[in-house]
């Protein structure tokens, strides 16, 4: 029954996974995943009365740690915005390492000496990766939360040798692995936990703030094995399933947003990307010195009005001033005087993979008018004006008319294209990559300078104003 149950709760989850490929079939993947998790929580506990390892009074506490767990959890998703997930997921895979690593030293403590057969070194190295690979997550994923809180800067950290480092620290963990199962000494896995740990720090460290969404998935995927290798030493069938279906989604995910940015994801893991520039910018100060193209909300409002065809990029400024209900009443007004209003959405928008499409289903934007970068950008050159919500590294033109640009190479939203562009900011401050963007100072381009919810809700009053007119 226990193994008929867990080949349930995997089945839920692989269709979670199914369900969560599309906005429209997303909340029942994500009711399936809960009824999956259940499934599994309740086989385990019952799974370990029957066969005799856990005792009445360990039982008891497993059910406060569950409920105090559960209640932590319930008050943390209810209680966080939207634009503070990415920390909320960071954490979340924190804790998945930490449990690996707890779980890794619990197995080699409860039998620390034993006969070296096939079977004790099998034993040994499923500690020894679990321990590892979770001290990896685990610290990766505190750098993460802080890199997403800016806590910690955003720039990648870059310093001579890096790579070797970074290689020296991996060829020692392996060696120590080595001397652990050869002596089965818990030195070696202590020395290792840190090792690892500072690798974790290092590898998320020296990743700059626009592959933060690429971070994120591969600490998921890092999550994922830590969690697999945990059921290989609990002989847990669904726990391997179940954590290499993370890890397995979480790799695809972080490879398919690497593509998507034109990266290589050996380049992203290594880091480096987002390193301050060496010397001035020339460009930037020249750019600078040439002044932008101001607007007020009524003159973008007169724009609005007279255009066919209104393309909406949201950015993370957008999440930010939680400004997407004020969005979908813009684009309701607009629609309902025959106005063609898209929006298109980066794979990259944003601090977490799909964080532009969650916003705008939350405020119930309809699917069909929302589109991935691939399917609109051939259609910016027809379309009157682009309104860009809070985004900037995905709408610099740099990324294809600069190859010294860090960006260069990297599949952007060419908005620039279209008639006009208007670009809600607060300042002139580079985005999260810390690069500036000479969008806002193109011929086509009209800033409208201030909070994107204020804003946007000052363009809605000025759309009622003038359709009245």
């Amino acid at each position: 029954m226990i193994a008929l149950i867990y080949l349930a709760a995997g089945v839920c989850f692989v269709l979670s996974l199914g369900g969560l490929s599309a906005p429209s079939s997303a909340r029942r993947g994500n009711q399936l995943g809960v009824l999956g998790m259940a499934l599994a929580l309740a086989a385990a506990v019952v799974g370990l009365v029957l066969d005799g390892q856990v005792d009445t009074g360990s039982l008891g506490v497993a059910a406060v740690a569950l409920v105090a767990g559960g209640a932590i959890g319930s008050v943390l998703a209810s209680r966080v915005q939207m634009t503070s997930m990415p920390e909320l997921v960071a954490v979340l895979h924190s804790f998945v390492g930490a449990g690996a690593v707890l779980v890794g030293l619990a197995g080699f403590l409860a039998h620390p000496v034993g006969d070296l057969d096939l079977a004790r070194v099998v034993h040994l190295v499923e500690c020894f990766l679990g321990v590892i690979i979770g001290s990896l997550t685990f610290t990766g994923s505190i750098v993460a939360f802080g890199k997403l809180k800016e806590l910690i800067r955003s720039k990648a950290l870059v310093f001579p040798f890096r790579h070797g480092v970074n290689l020296i620290l991996l060829l020692a963990t392996l060696a120590l692995g080595g001397w652990f199962v050869a002596t089965q000494a818990a030195l070696p896995l202590y020395l290792a936990l840190v090792l690892f740990g500072l690798l974790g720090v290092l590898l998320v460290m020296g990743i700059g703030g626009a592959d933060m969404p690429v971070v994120v998935s591969m600490l998921n995927s890092y999550s994922g094995w830590a969690a697999s290798a945990t059921g290989f030493l609990l002989a847990n069938d669904l726990l391997i399933i179940v954590g290499a279906l993370v890890g397995s989604s979480g790799a695809i995910l972080s490879y398919i947003m690497c593509k998507a940015m034109n990266r290589s994801f050996v380049s992203v893991i290594l880091g480096g990307f987002g390193a301050e520039a060496s010397g001035p910018d020339e460009r930037a100060e020249a750019l600078s010195a040439k002044g932008v193209n101001r607007a007020g909300p009524e003159d973008v409002a007169e724009l609005l009005l007279g255009a066919r065809s209104v393309v909406m990029v949201p950015g993370y400024g957008m999440a930010v001033a939680q400004a997407q209900h004020s969005v979908r009443e813009l684009t309701e007004l607009l629609q309902k005087k025959g106005t063609t209003v898209r929006f298109a959405i980066h794979p990259v928008a944003g601090r977490l993979p799909g964080h532009m499409n969650v916003l705008l289903a939350e405020a119930n934007v309809p699917y069909p008018i929302v589109f991935e970068m691939d399917e609109i950008n051939a259609d910016m050159v027809d379309t009157d004006v682009v309104l860009v919500l809070g985004a900037n590294d995905i709408v610099n033109p740099d990324a294809l008319e600069n190859p010294k640009s860090a960006l260069a190479g990297m599949p952007v939203l060419e908005v620039w294209r279209a008639q006009t562009v208007v670009a809600i900011k607060r300042s002139l401050n580079p985005g999260f990559a810390g690069i500036d963007n000479p969008l806002y100072y193109k011929d086509n381009t009209l800033m409208l300078f201030g909070d994107a919810r204020k804003m946007v809700e000052s363009l809605v009053a000025a759309v009622k104003g003038g359709a009245h007119h």
